[in-house]
């Protein structure tokens, strides 16, 4: 029986941070150095030694914020392993929209952990008709009961909507906590979709982060597995200890079937962003 490294994968949230050739913009909180750098070069070796055969690169905030210079060049140069979620300035046309799917962007995201929802709010209706008119994803990252404020932009959109990192629930909290309910709401309309990564963000412990499989169960019962999604979130940035891509990886052979993990880890994506061709892990 193949094991997960032979198997094949599709990485769904990952950054491209190279401050060598793609200077960091000048008005950005956080400039990622030392192992939190990871170049084109780096993220390709890390895939091709552990069998993931594309990446969902996403504009992170940290070094580039709105410049998505570095990562349209990963997609441009990238000979199709790569397609994108990008950042975007509040306000932003319809004609920059375009211009960013035809260089391979699927989505647009918007950091309301990082940033708080007051940044996004007066320009967000627009975006999300904007997004759905254009068949883009609206990426989110919360934490904590964020989505509640978040709930009522999203009422009545049809914008396809993506999930960071389990909803970023507070883990000593419990599923029960008011944040995580309304993720799990979305999931049972079917409504969203969600990435099953990023414990280091709201686990209490150490890997393999047990405090963050509850809620992991969770979204998988209630989201079903069509609508979930493996991420590695590499290089890791401002995690308080070492983490590695391989031993993150194979916590999901024992958590999930092959069949399932089939379903999560590739023909998802493949589906849901136009990667390889879903039930064929030969691409």
């Amino acid at each position: 029986m193949p094991d997960i490294f032979s198997e094949a994968k599709v990485d769904t949230h990952c950054h491209i941070l190279d401050p060598a050739r793609f200077a960091y913009a000048a008005d950005v909180a956080y400039r990622p150095q030392g192992q939190e750098i990871g170049d084109q070069e780096s993220l390709a070796a890390v895939m091709a030694s552990h069998g993931v055969r594309h990446a969902l690169l996403v504009g992170p905030n940290s070094g580039y914020n709105l410049d998505n210079r570095c990562m349209l060049h990963a997609i441009a140069t990238g000979a199709g392993r790569f397609k994108g979620i990008a950042v975007v300035p509040s306000g932003v046309d319809t004609d920059t929209l375009l211009a960013l799917k035809s260089q391979g962007i699927v989505g647009i995201a918007m950091n309301v952990a990082l940033n708080g929802l007051d940044y996004y709010a007066a320009g967000l209706p627009a975006l999300l008709l904007q997004l759905e008119e254009l068949d883009l994803w609206a990426q989110f990252q919360v934490e904590a009961d964020q989505l509640l404020e978040l709930r009522p932009y999203l009422r009545d959109t049809r914008a396809k909507l993506l999930f960071d990192h389990c909803g970023r629930p507070i883990a000593a909290k419990g599923v029960e906590q008011p944040g995580f309910q309304a993720l799990l709401a979305l999931g049972r309309e079917g409504r969203a979709v969600v990435k099953l990564s990023g414990e280091v963000k709201f686990s209490d412990q150490r890997f393999p982060f047990a405090d963050a499989r509850p809620y992991w169960e969770a979204l998988l019962r209630d989201f079903g597995l069509e609508h979930c999604l493996w991420a590695s979130d590499w290089p890791y940035l401002k995690a308080p200890f070492r983490l590695d891509y391989g031993p993150m990886l194979k916590r999901w052979e024992g958590q999930l079937s092959q069949a399932e993990r089939q379903t999560i880890l590739w023909d998802n994506p493949c589906r849901l962003f136009g990667f390889g061709k879903a039930g064929d892990s030969a691409q």
